[in-house]
This record gives structure tokens, sequence and C-alpha cells, in this order.
């Protein structure tokens, strides 16, 4: 029984990786994380950033509302205090990084470069752009494309572009990302959300509008990720929903070729050990591997 996978220049044991921003080294006290395929950290900036004020975190019936604001002790300090953590563990780290100008993500960028356990990049590019009046980077191909084209220069390790799926055309971004030279795409990250409390008409998040996921927007990722896996081929590293194996076959057979598990984790910090127990199952008793269903969506 084979659960290999692969994205451009990398290969992982299995297809399971964590969403940034919902899972850290502290994690081992909960299940063995040289399980997993792969680890991608919570985003890095430039400089350390404190988060939003509160309210930040909001469940609602069926998800997760949140305004974190990319809370990080910034690069500097990630460095030193955070990936002496990560390097115990033989499972590739892929560290999610951004900025607030393409200078900001080739600084961080270069200096992440002079660590060498780091296996590859999720370039998050979601983030507002002060050079483009606060126009979040991952929304205008152009600027997808230049910025990708800059950091491909700067790096020879898997270079992965996140995409918001807060856009017109997700296809067209993702195609951007690949002329720039992207290795692989991560795809969706939170959808745009906002909840009001109906007996006061407070906003329950302190920012109002703010990032949604959880299961409830598992349809409409499945729905990306199959849009840009039969339009631009380069792989996928799928997220948005997934909770149980059966989402992960479903992302698989979508176009994935690893896919990442978010908020599930909150609730149940022994869920992706449970999911590769059940994948591990499925794929044995059904003799399959990755590469048998991967985009065979009939």
């Amino acid at each position: 029984m084979n659960l290999t996978t692969k994205l451009n220049k990398l290969e992982f044991k299995n297809p399971l990786t964590t969403a940034s921003g919902t899972f850290g080294y502290e994690m081992a006290d909960y299940l063995d994380i040289n399980k997993l395929g792969a680890i991608i950290t919570k985003t890095i900036t430039k400089e350390r950033k404190p988060g939003n004020p509160s309210p930040r975190l909001y469940e609602t019936e069926w998800g997760l509302l949140n305004s974190i604001g990319l809370q990080n002790p910034g690069v500097e300090a990630f460095i030193t205090e955070t990936i002496p953590h990560y390097q115990r563990f033989t499972t590739p780290l892929i560290v999610s990084f951004s900025g607030s100008t393409q200078e900001e993500f080739v600084e961080v960028l270069t200096r992440l470069e002079s660590v060498d356990s780091i296996a590859g990049y999720e370039v998050n590019v979601s983030c507002p752009n002060v050079e483009n009046e606060g126009i979040a980077f991952g929304v205008d191909a152009k600027t997808v494309k230049d910025l990708t084209s800059r950091l491909r220069k700067i790096t020879d390790k898997e270079l992965i572009i996140k995409l918001t799926p807060n856009v017109t055309n997700i296809v067209e971004i993702a195609q951007a990302a690949k002329e720039g030279g992207a290795d692989s795409l991560a795809l969706i990250n939170t959808l745009l959300g906002m909840a009001i409390d109906p007996m006061t008409g407070k906003s329950r998040i302190n920012k109002r509008l703010c990032g949604y996921s959880g299961s409830a927007i598992k349809p409409v990722a499945v729905a990306n990720v199959y849009r840009v896996a039969q339009s631009v081929n380069i792989p996928i590293i799928a997220m948005g929903g997934a909770e149980n194996y059966r989402d992960v076959l479903e992302f698989i057979y979508a176009g994935a070729s690893l896919v990442a598990i978010g908020t599930a984790n909150f609730y149940n910090p022994h869920i992706m050990e449970e999911i590769l127990a059940d994948l591990t199952k499925h794929f044995s008793q059904n003799n399959l591997t990755i590469n048998d269903i991967k985009g065979k969506v009939s």
C-alpha cells in the first residue's frame, strides 16, 4: 500500500498536511507529527505583528470566522526561536510567508533561504498591497505573476502560491502564478464572511469582515480545485473544510496532490492521525495509489 504523492520538487509519504495558522509544533503533545506528509506553518511577515483586537474568532453553525491579523513574531524571531522546534521532526517543513509590499516578500524569502531545514514556501498573497491602494496581491493576475517571478529568482525550493477564492476568475490568477514560475498552488484561502448579533446589531468580529473556514466551504473549495486542476498543469495543495478521509478523497479526485486539514484541528487535535488511519485502510482495501484517483472525477 503506497500513499506517496508529489508536488513539483518534493515527495511526501502521504497526502496529509496542515493548513497555515491552524497547527504548530505544540501539537506534538497530541499526535505524532512525523506521521504527516508535510507541515505548513502559520504565515510569517518581516516584522512582528500583534494581530487584531478581540473579538477575532467566532464559531458559526458550520464553520469558523476569524480575523487574527497574521499575528506572528516576525521572521527573525521565527528563525531563531520557532524553527528549532520543527527541526526535531522528519516531516518536510513548508513555511508560509507574506508581506505588504513586493520588497517585503523578497526580504522575508531571502532571510528564510538561510535555513536549510525548510523544504519549501507557501506564499500568502491574500494580504493588502500597500503599493496598490490596499488591494490584495492575490486578486490581480499581473501582480501575482510579477511577484512570483521575483521570488522564483531567489529560491530553488518548492514555491507554492496560495490563492484566494475572493476573485472573479481564480483560473486566471493560477495561470499567472504558473507563468511567474510557481512550482505548485495552494487553494483555497478563506472565503469572505461576517456575523452580526441579531439582538444588538453588533458585529461578532471586531474588524467586521473576516475570513470564513470550516466544513461549509468545502463544496466551494472542491469546485475551485477542480477548475484550476483542469486548466493549469501544476500540482495543487487543496484546503477548505476537509475534516475526514472522505473529504480528502474528494479533493484528490478533483485534482489535488496534497490536502490540508485546518479548522478541524481546533475541535479535534487528534484528527489528522484519525484521517490518516482511515485513508490507509481505504487505499489498502481497494488496492489504490494516489495517482490511481488523482483528477479522475467522472
